[in-house]
């Protein structure tokens, strides 16, 4: 096998390590919902509201 044939495992490799660093550096700080941009006040935090994208997402039931 030639080196081209092991590229694309090579690139798959480094896209997973890549996500694994990111969320374990994204743990090691203390955020339980790494997915979530409004992470930061979310009620996981110890704030009376509950996640700020819920909260979001029914203002924007009661518009339409």
């Amino acid at each position: 096998m030639t080196f081209l044939d092991y590229l694309p495992i090579l690139i798959i490799a480094v896209i997973v390590g890549g996500a694994a660093f990111y969320i374990y550096k994204q743990k090691k700080k203390g955020r339980k919902c790494i997915g979530c941009p409004y992470c930061d006040a979310c009620a996981s935090k110890g704030t009376k509201n509950a996640c700020s994208s819920k909260n979001e997402n029914k203002d924007l039931q009661n518009k339409e």
